[in-house]
């Protein structure tokens, strides 16, 4: 299964696979009426370590913590991809605490959030992929 891999070796840190992925999953057709004005909810994040930058993401883990410990249901597992079905969170956290990556984070409603391969629309190939100027994030089979 394809996956979101991130070379740090060559991730400039300049976050903006942030913005591809927060344009990705807004529902809007153009990324300045989605981007211009808002603050903007990733489900990638740009780590900062001084000379070394990297995205993190979730890596759909073959046996995934956050799964397991979801109390309402509201991730699953399809075909290899975590899913989150929004509306049956009720934001306890217990997923963000048990990601061993810190790819799941509280979204703008009381659900939380996380990188679901850009399945949820028509971009095919993740646009925090597409957009990224060095391609230090693949997405690919390994």
């Amino acid at each position: 299964m394809k996956r979101v891999y991130v070379n740090e070796e060559w991730c400039l840190g300049c976050h903006l696979c942030e913005y591809y992925c927060a344009f990705a999953n807004s529902g809007k057709e153009s990324m300045i009426d989605a981007l211009k004005g808002e603050t903007i909810h990733p489900r990638i994040q740009v780590e900062d370590g001084g000379e070394i930058h990297f995205a993190v993401s979730c890596r759909h883990c073959t046996e995934p913590l956050c799964v397991k410990g979801c109390i309402s249901g509201a991730l699953t597992i399809e075909d290899g991809v975590i899913r989150l079905k929004e509306e049956k969170c009720v934001g306890c956290y217990t997923c963000v605490l048990s990601c061993p990556y810190g790819a799941i984070m509280p979204g703008e409603g009381k659900a939380v959030q996380k990188c679901e391969l850009c399945l949820n629309n028509t971009h095919g190939t993740p646009l925090c992929v597409q957009g990224c100027p060095n391609r230090a994030i693949v997405f690919e089979e390994r």
